[in-house]
């Protein structure tokens, strides 16, 4: 009997098929250290998992980061990671397909987190009834952050530059380890004392750890005690703290908060002389729209003026003057021939005519008047 033979694909595939149909490992979470690390330009990432004895390599794909990744992971990050384990048939290597990252210990503060979360918003802390308005022109703007941070140097720099007469006051807190919430909740109360226009919260990025100071409870009672709008500008536009849903309004980042809070100059002064522009057009069209109303209701009244119905009258006589003299004319004028014709007739009938033409009596010789030709004979 011939022995079978199959090739290395087949051997691959059915390798895969059962990592693939293992229950355990189609659903698995791995804690390790990161290791290898590699942001690919596909937007892939490649890294290796491992402990005192092993190493696992792993990837995410672009698909997932965005939904399963939190934080910019780095080299010797403690990480839970949870995916499933199969094989790369083209290598035949086995590795992780991760589907979420977290960092170690983030899950029990990600369930106090949403614990707090919800108690508040059973409260109705996070009720937009309890939202104020933020003005669009803020002249006094207060900044809760870090001094030396790189969050409240872009706030001062986009604020300088969408408009250099703001007034900034600043109070340096801490925003990360102990007291922070503290400093925090001080910052917020210093500041709404002072008669500003809007407050800012701000710090950069970071892992759930690195911004828990703005989950706490304590700050997120100031945050809705506070009586000056209050904008949240904590983290990277994926970050979301307990005080982004009790402030008035969320920013995504540090310096998206100083745009919704200072408005910008130049657009203003743009705006302003759009509206000017607008108004000088409406104005010119409507004094058009008058002038020549004025023109018509003008010539409408000459036309009703007794003058200029008193002309229109000695023009109409004088027509009719004309009419008349013309008709006397023409009338005049057929009689003559009338009579004209008349007097010739009369002329050809006159005896007076005839007369002066020269005449004859004819008599018989007993002096008769012949007057027809029975009244002679052949040889009178």
């Amino acid at each position: 009997m011939a022995e079978r033979i199959i090739s290395v694909s087949q051997v691959n595939n059915y390798v895969k098929n059962m990592f693939d149909s293992d229950f355990l490992l189609s659903n698995v979470t791995v804690g390790g250290e990161v290791s290898n690390l590699k942001y690919h330009t596909s937007g892939h990432i490649y890294f290796t998992l491992k402990d005192e004895n092993s190493t696992l390599a792993a990837v995410m794909f672009k698909g997932n980061v965005v939904s399963g990744l939190k934080f910019e992971m780095h080299n010797g990050d403690l990480v839970n990671v949870k995916g499933s384990v199969s094989i790369y048939e083209r290598d035949g290597k086995y590795q992780m397909y991760a589907k979420n990252i977290a960092l170690q210990g983030e899950g029990d503060l990600y369930k106090k987190y949403m614990a707090l979360k919800e108690e508040l918003e059973e409260m109705g802390m996070f009720s937009p009834q309890y939202k104020k308005k933020i003005k669009t022109f803020n002249r006094r703007i207060g900044i809760v952050s870090a001094k030396t941070g790189a969050a409240l140097q872009d706030i001062i720099n986009v604020s300088k530059r969408r408009n250099p007469y703001v007034e900034l006051i600043v109070y340096p807190a801490t925003v990360q380890g102990e007291n922070a919430k503290e400093s925090i909740v001080k910052g917020i109360r210093t500041l709404d004392n002072m008669d500003l226009d809007v407050i800012i919260v701000a710090r950069g990025g970071g892992s759930i750890e690195d911004l828990w100071a703005f989950n706490e409870e304590c700050v997120a009672r100031a945050v809705f005690e506070c009586n000056t709008p209050l904008i949240s500008a904590v983290g990277h536009e994926t970050d979301y703290t307990i005080i982004d849903f009790v402030s008035d309004l969320r920013a995504p980042t540090p310096s998206a908060g100083a745009e919704l809070a200072v408005c910008d100059v130049n657009e203003l002064e743009s705006r302003i002389f759009a509206y000017e522009d607008a108004l000088r057009d409406v104005m010119m069209s409507k004094i058009s729209f008058l002038r020549s109303r004025i023109e018509n209701d003008k010539i409408k009244l000459s036309y009703l003026s007794p003058t200029h119905k008193l002309n229109n009258k000695r023009i109409y006589l004088d027509k009719l003057n004309d009419s008349l003299v013309q008709a006397a004319k023409n009338t005049f004028s057929t009689k003559k021939h009338h009579l004209s014709y008349l007097c010739a007739k009369l002329s050809g009938l006159s005896p007076l005519d005839k007369l002066a033409q020269g005449y004859s009596v004819a008599t018989k010789s007993d002096d008769t008047v012949i007057s027809s030709v029975k009244d002679v004979s052949v040889g009178d």
